[in-house]
């Protein structure tokens, strides 16, 4: 059960990396946007910047050139590039042949129990979940967490549960079955913090002052 990093800036993963919890680093098409730079650029950065895994996405608009861009980004470090694939038909079919080849890939933008069991079928390493948008589309995210755990149980794809705006809502799509989770650098920081434990340590203090005289 790990906890990764959804941002392409540098210096967020510098942050996440000094943390020393934070397993990797999640990144796509619109964050990297944010960066005005271009992806394979952001990717290298990322790669020397943290020492976990760092994802990427493929955006060609054909498969050969999804397949092209998925070596290309893997053969930059191997060992820590994960490659995700938006979840289609198609795409499953180029997660297979990627797979097949030794490289590590997420599913991503799954909205249905039927489509990470598909991804469960290519050996993918990964299934990401809207959980918050699909929440906005469709109701409840958390249902659908729920769903593909069941359908997927066994095998050895794993949810990483994404678009996630708070704090309860990462505990809950845990608690609903996913793997793992992929939040912004804030949320990140929140996670470790409470009201009630800075009550705590706050009377510690006064404690410990006292006794000093």
């Amino acid at each position: 059960m790990a906890i990764y990093l959804n941002s392409a800036f540098p210096e967020h993963a510098r942050r996440a990396q000094e943390l020393a919890f934070v397993e990797g680093v999640t990144t796509n098409p619109s964050l990297i946007a944010e960066t005005g730079r271009p992806g394979l650029d952001v990717l290298a950065e990322l790669l020397e910047t943290f020492n976990g895994h760092v994802f990427y996405q493929v955006t060609g608009s054909t498969v050969e050139q999804r397949l092209d861009q998925a070596w290309e980004a893997h053969e930059m470090r191997p060992d820590k590039v994960v490659i995700k694939i938006p979840a289609t038909t198609e795409n499953m079919t180029l997660a297979h042949r990627l797979t097949d080849a030794g490289i590590e890939i997420c599913v991503t933008a799954v909205s249905a129990p039927a489509q990470a069991y598909i991804a469960a079928q290519v050996n993918a390493q990964f299934v990401a979940p809207y959980v918050n948008r699909l929440t906005r589309q469709m109701g409840d995210g958390l249902s659908v967490v729920r769903d593909i755990r069941r359908i997927i149980e066994g095998t050895q794809t794993e949810i990483l549960a994404a678009s996630l705006k708070t704090v309860d809502e990462t505990v809950a799509a845990l608690l609903a079955g996913a793997h793992h989770v992929t939040v912004p650098l804030d949320l990140i920081l929140a996670m470790g913090e409470h009201e009630f434990s800075q009550l705590a340590i706050d009377e510690f203090n006064r404690a410990a002052s006292t006794a000093r005289g």
